[in-house]
């Protein structure tokens, strides 16, 4: 329920009813000693109640509530977090070994049992985590402190993927009979989730107990907010303290010292659907991509605050564009002859929309008859992965999972990915990402990986539009949040608020 006084505030910077709102555990608490609380507003509600078996795991690892055995530090390496250290035993197997005198929130002890059965609950969910996609493992305790995972393949990324907040290690207690994962009180971090409200709004609390280093902040209060310019208000009257993704729109109404622009492993893309009757043919995608100018997005809708795409893989990445060749298109003005398409996107990024209306003046201008729809995500994400848009625009990250861009291409690009908006499905991408996934760190895998993109980029299943700069928003009294390219963090420990 929104607060008397954000209500006022959006009334007075906008003048116009805003999706959004803050719950009134926004305010502090009065105690006999004061407590410290640090206010958020989430681009985006839950899809599926928290579960860290679906995207939502990405605001338990941003709240600093549920945590992996392996963490991934700033240049994309691993480091130990639930686990102390690994080692492959052979090019099948690997040992994990547990941290110990780690508790759940709950009071639990955290032991190899645990984790195991953690995995096992992944491996059953429906869908899988998309970083085990294509993906079986043999796991098993060898004692109470000890996890051995068996693998089909020779796997180097292994580590990486198991930094994948969709495998957070959760008490047995989260796991329930009916399927549902509850999130509440059941994590090793130094946050306790206390609340789920709903698509309201989520409490958490310092976990006192916590086996590293303490929380300075008492209390988080995470509100979802999708409309940006709610958010954007937010950051303006001090109602939240760290604002995702402020539409850029708003910038120039705001403190340039509350903002912070974060260049992203993310694309804006848009995905073709291959199983539509337009954009099953591969002359009407190649149709479709020469009429996109890319420039006018950049300079129009992000106001130059992005990275025009030249692949799938943006400037966060810097090896991406070494191993590219030019692509050479054929200069020739393609034209469509009235063909209906349906281009879906999301009002949670406010740049979205804009994007989408100038993706329907040019494909217009070249003879296609464009209809757009546009909804909140969580309303609109069942149908676009059930295909019933002809086009789709998304912001995609690019190496949420595991830090290595080839889960991402798997899920959405391959036959059996479980994030293929295009539909698409091709034998040579398919073995190029099988080879890729097999190519050692370093050199050899990042070719493999650019080799893979071109065979996405030559079949045209998708669009590569920008690389987007995010600008996060951050009030005077906050200090030490989390500007993370790779979207893991944005409250820990060491986050303090004046």
């Amino acid at each position: 329920m929104k607060t008397n006084k954000l209500k006022l505030a959006i009334a007075l910077a906008l003048a116009v009813p805003l999706a959004g709102c803050f719950g009134s555990d926004s305010k502090q608490e009065t105690t006999a000693v004061e407590k410290t609380e640090i206010r958020l507003a989430m681009m985006q509600p839950p899809r599926t109640g928290l579960s860290p078996l679906s995207d939502d795991a990405f605001k338990l690892s941003r709240w600093s509530t549920a945590e992996t055995l392996v963490n991934l530090n700033d240049e994309g390496n691993t480091e130990p977090m639930l686990a102390t250290e690994w080692q492959q035993v052979d090019d099948l197997t690997w040992t994990f070994t547990i941290r110990q005198g780690v508790k759940f929130h709950n009071g639990a002890d955290l032991d190899a049992h645990a984790v195991v059965l953690s995995f096992q609950k992944a491996f059953e969910a429906a869908p899988k985590p998309r970083i085990l996609d294509g993906i079986e493992w043999q796991v098993r305790a060898l004692d109470d402190n000890t996890v051995e995972i068996k693998t089909e393949f020779n796997d180097p990324l292994l580590p990486s993927r198991l930094s994948s907040p969709q495998l957070a290690i959760l008490a047995a207690d989260a796991y329930q009979e009916n399927g549902r994962v509850s999130p509440i009180e059941t994590g090793t971090g130094p946050f306790i989730l206390t609340e789920i409200n709903g698509q309201s709004s989520a409490k958490l609390e310092r976990y006192d107990a916590y086996w590293g280093e303490k929380a300075k902040v008492d209390t988080i209060i995470a509100d979802y907010v999708p409309d940006g310019f709610a958010r954007a208000a937010a950051l303006r009257t001090g109602e939240a303290d760290v604002v995702e993704a402020v539409p850029i729109s708003q910038i120039a109404m705001i403190d340039s010292e509350l903002l912070h622009e974060v260049s992203m492993p993310r694309t804006n893309t848009l995905y073709l659907n291959n199983q539509s009757e337009v954009f099953s043919q591969l002359e009407m995608r190649k149709t479709a991509a020469s009429a996109i100018d890319r420039n006018q997005i950049i300079e129009t809708v992000y106001e130059n605050h992005a990275d025009l795409a030249k692949g799938l893989l943006g400037p966060a990445l810097p090896w991406a564009d070494s191993y590219r060749t030019p692509r050479l298109e054929q200069a020739i003005e393609r034209r469509a002859s009235g063909e209906k398409i349906v281009i879906g996107t999301f009002t949670d990024r406010a740049e979205l929309p804009e994007v989408a209306a100038l993706l329907k003046q040019q494909l217009e201008a070249v003879g296609f008859d464009v209809e757009l729809d546009i909804r909140e995500y969580a309303q609109i994400e069942n149908d676009a992965l059930a295909g019933r848009f002809d086009a789709f625009i998304l912001s995609r990250a690019t190496v949420l999972d595991s830090g290595d861009p080839v889960a991402y291409m798997q899920s959405d690009f391959g036959c059996n990915g479980s994030f293929n908006l295009g539909q698409f499905c091709a034998e040579d991408v398919d073995q190029a990402l099988d080879h890729a996934d097999l190519q050692e760190l370093g050199e050899p895998r990042q070719k493999a990986i650019i080799a893979a993109e071109r065979a996405i980029l030559d079949h045209y299943a998708a669009i590569p539009l920008l690389h987007e700069r995010v600008v996060q928003g951050e009030s005077a009294r906050v200090s030490n949040a989390k500007r993370d390219p790779a979207e893991r963090r944005l409250i820990d420990q060491t986050t303090e608020v004046k």
